[in-house]
């Protein structure tokens, strides 16, 4: 429950979510499910920022007819609650869509509906959220020497607000990675801008886009602006062969089991480490077989007609980008021969992956009481909470960044909702537990009987606020890592 402090103090909620994609509307609905089962003095108050104005995830890539690459059955709940009432198929039930879904036999949604079913659930839970809210910093407030709770800033426009948690769930998700020197513009994009930026060509007459990367994501993006623009050539360059295919056989789909994180959890380094390289082609720059089979197909069709539209400079890279006001100039250099090759073409799109972002680097003063191994890395417990010192009794969890120690499915959408399940579980568990000094969890502040069950709470603060650290969370950053710089989210 919420508890009400003096005077202007903002109210302390159970817990607080940065960033509102898909991984925090789980945590929503699981809130939300909880909440309505228990009575008021068990319920777990919740309030999340969001960035962006509404809820929107990878919307530069809802190409009209990309499907998703898991089972409707891991949707936000299913997992978790097979009863859910937010499940995918109560969603295809309110459109009027289940048996049309039924007849069509197929376990893969359209990306475009799968994102309408996002935003359905989160304005199920659109009372838990502040859209337009962007954190600029997370403080300690300590109380005889221990951090009792996290107070969160967030800016709306020229308002700050202030709220407390005993906890936090972090989404901070990737940030587009592009190549070393390469800066985006209005001719070179990543592919995450895809849609927001295609249509700016509408009257124009391109003839020449170079999409660099090897992974769904650029396969994709080849494909579509091949049909887009039917007078345009369209020139794919990566550093193999050719595309490589997705592993989703049943077998090796085990790796996205629940299970599995258990036992990637508390299997050895070296051990973890096998495993990732034995199963990184069910996710990490691989592509779809029958968009690869699509592609060379329609290759060997235009070199049969003598029209050939499609080119593939395989086994090279792009080595440099030149940005003009007309045309960007792309060199490509072969990695056998070292030859360059000089295009000029009207786009180039960069398919490059994603970089992690450090999911600690808004938390200013706080993230000094976060562990860290010796490499660097931080330490995170299998409920997804980070190994901290004992003066900081507040939790903080990780939706995201924590493939080190929870393995492949650290982001994808396969175990959100398992996930989510068990954050939650750790919330309560640590509430309910006994206080017993410094090390006490963060659930030793016991909450009066007497508090209101207040979802959310926010002080207008007058002045800026100095921040210790900045960054920014958006739906839209919920994406997995790559291996080598090539590669795509795993939808």
């Amino acid at each position: 429950m919420s508890q009400v402090l003096p005077g202007d103090t903002p109210l302390v909620h159970d817990l607080m979510g940065i960033g509102f994609g898909p991984s925090n509307v789980a945590m929503a609905l699981a809130l939300s499910e909880h909440n309505a089962r228990v009575g008021r003095e068990e319920a777990v108050t919740a309030h999340f920022f969001e960035r962006q104005a509404r809820f929107g995830w990878h919307r530069g890539m809802l190409i009209d007819d990309a499907t998703m690459q898991v089972s409707f059955l891991k949707d936000l709940v299913t997992l978790r609650n097979p009863s859910s009432e937010y499940s995918f198929l109560c969603y295809l039930q309110s459109k009027g869509r289940l048996i049309d879904f039924v007849n069509h036999k197929n376990l893969f949604p359209l990306r475009v509906e799968f994102h309408d079913y996002f935003e359905w659930a989160a304005a199920k839970v659109d009372d838990m959220v502040s859209y337009g809210h962007e954190v600029t910093a997370v403080r300690p407030v300590v109380q005889d020497g221990a951090v009792e709770y996290l107070e969160v800033t967030a800016r709306s426009g020229t308002e700050l607000v202030v709220h407390r948690a005993r906890n936090l769930v972090l989404g901070t998700g990737l940030r587009p990675r592009l190549p070393e020197g390469v800066e985006r513009s209005d001719r070179v994009w990543h592919n995450s801008d895809l849609l927001a930026k295609v249509d700016g060509l509408d009257g124009t007459a391109p003839e020449r886009f170079v999409v660099v990367g090897a992974g769904q994501s650029a396969a994709e993006n080849v494909a579509y602006l091949h049909r887009r623009f039917p007078d345009a050539e369209i020139c794919a360059v990566f550093s193999r062969y050719g595309y490589s295919p997705a592993d989703d056989s049943s077998f090796a789909n085990r790796i996205f089991d629940p299970g599995a994180v258990d036992e990637y959890f508390t299997a050895p380094d070296d051990i973890k480490r096998k495993l990732m390289d034995y199963h990184g082609n069910t996710n990490y720059s691989v592509v779809d077989i029958d968009l690869i089979d699509d592609l060379y197909r329609q290759s060997y069709q235009e070199k049969v007609l003598g029209t050939e539209r499609l080119r593939f400079l395989n086994v090279s890279r792009l080595t440099g980008v030149e940005d003009g006001p007309e045309r960007v100039r792309a060199t490509v250099t072969s990695l056998v021969s070292g030859e360059e090759t000089v295009l000029d073409a009207d786009v180039v799109v960069l398919a490059t992956g994603y970089s992690p972002a450090d999911p600690v680097a808004l938390l200013g003063d706080v993230a000094d009481h976060c562990h860290r191994d010796a490499s660097g890395r931080l330490l995170v417990e299998r409920d997804y909470r980070l190994a901290t010192d004992p003066r900081l009794r507040c939790g903080i969890y990780l939706q995201g960044g924590t493939e080190h120690t929870h393995g492949i499915t650290s982001s994808l959408l396969s175990n959100t909702a398992i996930r989510v399940g068990e954050i939650l579980d750790s919330v309560i568990d640590r509430r309910r537990a006994p206080a017993s000094g410094p090390a006490a969890s963060p659930a030793s502040a016991a909450t009066p009987a007497s508090a209101p069950a207040a979802v959310s709470a926010a002080v207008p603060v007058s002045a800026p606020v100095p921040v210790s650290a900045t960054a920014s969370v958006s739906a839209s950053d919920e994406v997995r890592p790559v291996a080598d710089g090539v590669g795509t989210p795993r939808y």
